[in-house]
């Protein structure tokens, strides 16, 4: 019988917690000292973040008059001859040690046939692609809900820019600053609480046993990404638009629907690429909350690196790195398209 086995007989939970404490493994429900020391991170980083945002309050943007958006002084300045050849060079350096080098490293032994394929695929390719499928099922989840939520907020800041909704775009982007050990340790916390409480509720089966705890941790770090992105988005819509279709009777759903959402696409087509790629990336959230025979790219990378089993993890790992040139292609072709 496997661990996961457990999930289907009756009190599941108390296995799980038997089966924690014999392995000497963390009980959610008594967390310890240093789970709350780690819990006083969020306080830091939200004074941090106040200070950085009441200095930008401070910057302001002029413009010459009489200049023009394609005015010279706008014009990148254009090389030639060595001068060319010497920028070029220094743009490479860090692509080729920070990029090229590193991926070449992972496929010599691949191509080399240094590596035994059937010793990380047991099972052969179909573990891989059960891997993979994990991997693009919670990122597909997380930037589905997270570009959601970030329309929803960024609509209600466009609608009313008040101190309420000021302070919930604030709670929002904290997430991002935040580890996310941290963000788990946050969740745990009142999960735990509420188990001590009500243990027959299996407040903690839910949140640890299945995709509900990770997909909650992925939304509180990476709900930032996509709500700054359509704040960006938003910046780009003149006001006077929302009060033509208000004078024409527009409810606030038809001006969502009908009058952002065509202008918004670009926007949140990125968001939810942004924070796909973070999901598929992250690590720390995945690792704790992941539910049993659930593992991802990264978690497997992550556990072939820890057995030093390096060669090994490069299939894995250049997976991820194919998955996170998407968005910087299409990205990069928009740019050009602008």
């Amino acid at each position: 019988m496997q661990v996961g086995d457990t999930l289907l007989l009756e009190g599941a939970l108390s296995d799980i917690q038997r089966l924690a404490s014999e392995m000497e493994m963390v009980d959610i429900s008594e967390p310890s000292d240093r789970a709350y020391r780690r819990g006083h991170a969020p306080i830091v980083v939200a004074v941090l973040v106040k200070i950085e945002r009441r200095a930008q309050k401070r910057l302001r943007f002029a413009q010459t008059k009489g200049q023009r958006a394609g005015s010279q002084e706008a014009q990148p300045v254009r090389l030639n001859g060595s001068r060319q050849l010497w920028a070029q060079l220094l743009c490479a350096v860090p692509i080729a040690l920070g990029f090229a080098l590193p991926v070449l490293m992972m496929l010599r032994p691949l191509i080399a046939g240094g590596v035994n394929i059937d010793e990380i695929l047991p099972t052969g390719w179909g573990s891989f692609a059960q891997w993979a499928f994990n991997s693009f099922k919670l990122a597909g989840i997380a930037a589905l809900l997270a570009t959601f939520l970030a329309i929803v907020l960024a609509f209600s800041q466009r609608r009313s820019n008040n101190r309420f909704t000021h302070a919930i775009s604030h709670v929002v982007g904290l997430g991002y600053a935040l580890p996310g050990a941290v963000i788990v340790v946050g969740l745990l916390l009142p999960v735990g609480a509420l188990q001590a409480w009500q243990p027959e509720w299996g407040a903690a089966a839910w949140v640890t046993t299945t995709v509900l705890g990770v997909v909650w941790a992925y939304l509180v770090r990476f709900t930032a990404v996509a709500l700054q992105s359509m704040q960006s988005g938003y910046a780009r819509i003149p006001r006077n638009l929302d009060d033509s279709a208000r004078l024409l009777g527009a409810s606030s759903a038809a001006l969502l629907a009908r009058l952002h959402a065509p202008l918004l696409k670009k926007s949140a087509i990125v968001a939810a690429l942004l924070v796909f790629v973070d999901v598929m990336k992250e690590l720390p959230a995945t690792l704790v909350l992941r539910p049993f025979n659930h593992d991802t790219l990264a978690v497997v990378a992550y556990q072939l690196a820890k057995d030093e089993r390096l060669y090994e993890a490069a299939l894995p790992s250049l997976a991820l790195v194919a998955v996170g040139l998407i968005p910087v292609i299409l990205l990069s072709r928009s740019l050009r398209k602008a």
